[in-house]
């Protein structure tokens, strides 16, 4: 007859941070990635990129209740991070104004959105005739098409996972909130899930969501994605 061992009073590390509750465990480290509000909407009419352009005033006015929403959700303390572009750092304000509080905002270079180069500015109706491979179905342009002067997404995903890597250290078992962009947001998603640019590119990522990632001992977990505000 086989012998029968007593099971391990202690579960292994992988099973450690099972999401079991309704609260998220403290101590871990976590970034709480929300992409800025919605810009202005000439600037939407064209590919903006990089380019620093204004939010729309209008929709600051009436998503008041998701800025509440947002600063209700976010943990406190924790460091705040923004993009160098000032719909970012317009956003992360509005948050602390709608009941946050006043908080420090750290600008981080890597953050900014995908830098298309020669071609920000474009009318979207015009990019088709400066495209060497086919764009993405929910991306003005494929994962490894490089704009000239600009980056591809592939570079995109390299710069955002060294930087979350970087962080990671840096802020260990503590709460991170940065206010970025789309491009960025799913580029953090590649990175924590070791899929393929292109097949990031396929996550929703809208105006105000949030996406929770950890990184943990054992690797990283998503928590949530496009988690909109109040909604």
């Amino acid at each position: 007859m086989n012998e029968i061992r007593d099971l391990p009073k202690v579960l292994p590390s992988s099973q450690d941070h099972f999401l079991d509750g309704p609260k998220l465990a403290p101590g871990i480290t976590r970034f709480w990635l929300i992409r800025h509000a919605l810009v202005e909407e000439n600037a939407r009419m064209c590919m903006y990129g990089a380019m620093d352009v204004p939010l729309c005033p209008d929709s600051l006015i009436a998503q008041r209740p998701m800025y509440r929403a947002l600063a209700e959700r976010l943990p406190k303390p924790a460091h705040w991070l923004v993009s160098p572009l000032s719909r970012t750092q317009r956003t992360a304000q509005a948050v602390q104004e709608a009941g946050y509080g006043p908080a420090k905002l750290t600008v981080e270079p890597d953050l900014i959105e995908q830098n298309l180069g020669s071609w920000q500015g474009l009318p979207y109706e015009e990019l088709p005739q400066y495209l060497n491979l086919a764009p993405h179905p929910f991306w003005a342009v494929g994962a490894t098409e490089c704009p000239p002067e600009g980056e591809s997404m592939i570079d995109v995903c390299a710069r955002v996972g060294r930087l979350l890597d970087r962080l990671a250290d840096k802020y260990a078992q503590q709460d991170i909130i940065a206010v970025t962009h789309g491009g960025v947001v799913r580029a953090a998603l590649a990175h924590a899930l070791r899929i393929h640019a292109e097949t990031a590119l396929h996550f929703s990522v809208q105006n105000l969501a949030l996406t929770i990632l950890e990184r943990l001992d054992v690797g990283w977990r998503v928590v949530t994605v496009n988690e909109l505000p109040g909604v």
